[in-house]
């Protein structure tokens, strides 16, 4: 028997639950169900990656098809901070409700209006919605709010620290005075409680996430890396590794174009998601990255916010957040609902008093690694516990990989038939003029390096850098991440 049962769930959910292989609820699941299934305010600290969605929009689904409702109008509303939250939160909640008589959609912006202004004039029952788009829909006369009976804010802390909270009080303010509020959030921060007090009625509070329990889950790496070589390094990990899938954070939507761009001339098909990107191509790339078409997805902080990506196995931070819980979020998109997973930070020295303050949130130390591989000159085999650090499953095939200095993987030729996987998403650069240039920022100071293919050997008259030089020197601003 299907254990949401136990929670009090109708059969069409539970129905639906099955259909999607849900078969046991996770802790916020099992503590968020039944009080909003009794009609209770909800205050909860839950992780992206704990369930929650299921935990509010299963019993909301439940009171609303088991009601008549008293006018025709929108039920249940849910504001997210980003539009991929919204659309994922919305596919969500259709799934859930697929053998219910209920109708659903989702409002964002950056895209047309006008289809869903159609959308709403056919009849809504739930109503994911981004602030800012529903208040336009609000001034044209699109839809109103009287008849509302649940309000939902999902990452309620993400949206106070992208100043929502003006938005998120005129759209309260044209709710019914009598409703039902959940509020969810990664913590219980003075400015949510602040926001929690003026909003909800005596809620029943859960907590089961407390802000180290998704790192918990996930095997966590750090590595202290030059910004110049930080490229070169994610290329690196990902190639030697084997990973077939893997989810890049990046802080600035520039870096993240010039990540992609250099990970394309070396063969990985890669693409970035972020702000500057129309939102068909956001969805576009995610399904192309859902599908094994992309193996490596660079994303910045907000654009990755509510992304829900099945067995994602690896996590890399390019750089550190500025804000600590948001490493939280970042390494719990693998790792998700309780599955295992891994990660990868790349910090240089300028960046270490974030690593502080990520370690004080943790409540424990994340003690830099020596880098795989990373012995200038040097090769060496490949021991087990190396390759095992890595990912590397197939042990048979460990003995017989060398350790190799990253200059001399840039410099070595490429193999026959090597990778020139391409992403329809954006065009890719070739090795003679934009490409040499975006070669170039991967190196140190922006110096160009020696394209691939030419035996490792530097042009007639370069000088190789002497071992350390990079560290010796001061270090000049570079482009990666300071845009």
């Amino acid at each position: 028997m299907n254990a949401f049962t136990s929670l009090g769930l109708s059969g069409p959910l539970v129905e639906a639950l099955n259909d999607q292989g849900y078969q046991t609820p996770t802790p916020v699941q099992r503590k968020a169900i039944p009080p909003i299934l009794r009609g209770r305010d909800l205050l909860a600290a839950a992780q992206t990656g704990t369930g929650k969605t299921a935990g509010f929009a299963l019993p909301i689904l439940q009171r609303l098809a088991e009601t008549t409702p008293a006018r025709a109008g929108v039920r249940a509303l849910v504001l997210a901070p980003t539009r991929e939250l919204a659309a994922q939160v919305a596919e969500r909640v259709a799934a859930y409700g697929n053998h219910l008589s209920l109708r659903s959609t989702v409002v964002y912006g950056g895209v047309d209006m006008a289809p869903q202004v159609a959308q709403l004039q056919q009849g809504v029952d739930i109503l994911v919605a981004t602030p800012g788009r529903l208040l336009d829909l609000l001034h044209k006369g699109a839809l109103t709010l009287e008849s509302v009976e649940t309000l939902v804010l999902d990452e309620a802390d993400r949206m106070l620290d992208l100043g929502f909270i003006d938005a998120v009080q005129r759209i309260i303010a044209q709710l019914p005075a009598r409703r039902q509020n959940l509020l969810f959030s990664a913590t219980f921060a003075p400015a949510v409680m602040e926001l929690a007090n003026g909003l909800l009625v005596d809620p029943v509070r859960v907590e089961v996430s407390p802000a180290n329990s998704a790192a918990e889950l996930v095997q966590q790496s750090v590595y202290e890396v030059d910004w110049e070589d930080k490229p070169d390094t994610v290329r690196y990990l990902i190639e030697e590794g084997r990973w077939s899938r893997a989810l890049v954070f990046i802080r600035t939507k520039k870096s993240a174009d010039d990540l992609v761009d250099y990970l394309r001339q070396e063969g990985i098909a890669a693409a970035a998601i972020h702000s500057n990107k129309s939102q068909i191509l956001r969805t576009r790339t995610l399904d192309a990255f859902k599908r094994g078409e992309v193996q490596v997805l660079v994303a910045t902080d907000i654009a990755a916010r509510g992304l829900d990506i099945a067995e994602l196995p690896l996590v890399i931070n390019y750089d550190l957040p500025r804000v600590a819980q948001d490493y939280v979020h970042r390494i719990g998109r693998s790792g998700r609902a309780g599955a295992e997973g891994r990660a990868m930070t790349l910090f240089s020295r300028s960046e270490r008093k974030w690593l502080e303050g990520i370690e004080q949130l943790l409540k424990r130390p994340l003690s830099p690694e020596p880098l795989p591989f990373y012995e200038d000159g040097v090769e060496q085999p490949l021991d087990l516990s190396t390759a095992s650090h890595l990912g590397m499953a197939d042990s048979g095939a460990i003995k017989t990989v060398v350790k190799k200095s990253f200059k001399q993987k840039r410099n070595a030729p490429r193999k026959p038939g090597a990778a020139t996987a391409r992403v329809a998403t954006r065009k890719p650069r070739t090795a003679s003029g934009a490409g040499r240039k975006a070669a170039a920022k991967a190196s140190p100071g922006g110096a160009a390096k020696p394209a691939r293919g030419s035996g490792g050997k530097a042009a007639s008259g370069a000088k190789a850098e002497p071992k350390g030089g990079s560290r010796a020197k001061k270090l000049r601003p570079s482009p990666w991440g300071h845009s």
